[in-house]
């Protein structure tokens, strides 16, 4: 029974990270990072998972591979370094899909590349991995990159639905005239505007009344 305390104390803890990578501090409704990829790759809900997928891994990966050698690295060349091991596990991922998935390769083209100056990545390995042991800097990794997925699978099911009135593929709403501005670069900007809004106001109305 004495450990009792504790056990809920962790617990408490590590429902807080996940809920700080996936709405407290979503990376694209809250900290306004990626904004590129997310514009671009949401126009179907495929290149969504395919993006938050492979982000994901290089997050965790890039982050575990920081948090080893961060002390071993010298402040002058530090960000080189991390760039350095983050385009390294985007390589293998490009190479990955160019193998197995040709089609997917090619439908994100050069968007999987530029997961390299990722804003999301890059700011984790310099304000976390880079600061923390290996368990929290992987755990950190991967909330992110669930937050960013999260994000992406949210706005591309919206503007699929509303562009082409279909998902992943396969017809929605019947009778549903479809708007095809959504699946283009003005729906992103009106997708992302509308949903961050709805975000920001459900997050203060949490906070007034907690208030």
């Amino acid at each position: 029974m004495a450990h009792a305390p504790a056990t809920l104390e962790s617990s408490s803890a590590a429902g807080a990270v996940f809920t700080e990578g996936l709405w407290k501090q979503n990376p694209v409704f809250v900290q306004v990072l990626g904004m590129c990829p997310t514009l671009a790759v949401t126009n179907s809900v495929r290149n969504a998972v395919a993006m938050g997928a492979a982000t994901l891994f290089v997050l965790v990966c890039s982050n575990v591979l920081i948090s080893l050698v961060r002390k071993l690295v010298p402040k002058q060349v530090r960000i080189a370094t991390y760039i350095l091991i983050i385009a390294t596990f985007v390589t293998i991922v490009q190479l990955t899909m160019k193998a197995y998935l040709p089609s997917l390769d090619r439908s994100l083209g050069i968007f999987v590349p530029l997961i390299v100056v990722n804003c999301i990545i890059l700011a984790r390995a310099e304000a976390y991995a880079s600061k923390n042991k290996v368990i929290r800097s992987a755990i950190d990794g991967l909330v992110m990159g669930l937050g960013f997925t999260l994000a992406l699978c949210l706005l591309s099911v919206i503007r699929e639905l509303l562009g082409s009135n279909k998902i992943l593929g396969l017809n929605a709403v019947p009778g549903f005239k479809p708007m095809t501005v959504f699946i283009l670069a003005p729906g992103g900007f009106f997708t992302i505007a509308f949903v961050m809004a709805a975000v920001t106001t459900i997050r203060n109305r949490k906070g007034t009344r907690k208030a």
